[in-house]
């Protein structure tokens, strides 16, 4: 029988989450729009989150569910227990056929995380974390030992509107012009896992992330060895402006350049 602490049920939400939308991956599923030109929902993401908030009932019935989708809270408790799911982060990946998106979830306890996962069934892996430290499909992973920003590549993560655009530009060129390469993903669960694994050296942005797209992987990265902050360079909480997380020994430069898309001082 598989133990019920909330790493456990973490990984096996996630897991089960998935593979309701790995079902339906590349099967041409109707595409609806929540608000914006790219902000989109399918049936599979409302599948998906019914089946990871199953999982976590099965074992902590009582416990608040922030989610994505439907009528679940949209912000962390700041006392007790809570779990965070996002059934797709990389929605816009899902649906273009792209295989970079995954099922997250965190659990919390007075508005910080304790354990999550994020489940990438079309690359085939699965990340989490006690809190301690950090797995992939059962092997421990670590931040990257990079300390030269000229070797590094770094992420601009979590999309700006149109009207927004010109902060885009600015995180890019604050990027290109201090690190040796830059990636994008779209999907913020997918490139905070990667620092974790020491694939990504860095990411960032200058908005405020919503929890389902942060929070497990955030506790990936800590557990990982990394660091996470605000703009202003303090501790990353789930209703901070600004979300820089690094592998710790760049972060000092990555934090440099999200501060410059609002035009702040290094």
């Amino acid at each position: 029988m598989e133990d019920d602490t909330r790493a456990d049920v973490a990984r096996r939400a996630a897991r089960a989450g998935g593979a309701v939308a790995a079902d339906r991956f590349r099967t041409g599923i109707d595409v609806e729009r929540k608000g914006g030109k790219t902000d989109v929902v399918t049936q599979a993401d409302r599948d998906a989150q019914t089946r990871v908030i199953d999982v976590i009932r099965e074992s902590y019935p009582d416990d608040a569910v922030v989610g994505e989708e439907d009528d679940e809270l949209k912000r962390v408790p700041e006392e007790g227990a809570a779990w965070v799911v996002d059934p797709i982060d990389g929605t816009n990946n899902f649906v273009r056929d792209l295989r970079v998106w995954g099922t997250a979830v965190a659990a919390v306890e007075d508005g910080e995380p304790v354990a999550a996962a994020t489940c990438f069934p079309a690359l085939d892996d699965l990340y989490w974390t006690d809190g301690e430290t950090t797995y992939r499909d059962g092997t421990e992973v670590t931040v990257s030992a990079r300390d030269d920003p000229e070797v590094c590549a770094v992420c601009p993560t979590i999309w700006w509107d149109f009207d927004e655009r010109d902060q885009y530009g600015r995180a890019t060129t604050a990027i290109v012009e201090r690190f040796g390469d830059m990636r994008r993903f779209g999907c913020a669960q997918a490139v905070l896992a990667m620092v974790a694994d020491g694939q990504l050296d860095g990411v960032l942005t200058n908005v405020r992330a919503n929890p389902w797209d942060s929070v497990a992987g955030v506790q990936l990265i800590r557990a990982a060895g990394g660091t996470v902050t605000d703009l202003d360079g303090d501790r990353w909480r789930h209703d901070s402006t600004g979300l820089v997380a690094s592998n710790g020994a760049v972060h000092e430069t990555v934090l440099e350049a999200a501060r410059e898309i609002d035009g702040l001082d290094g």
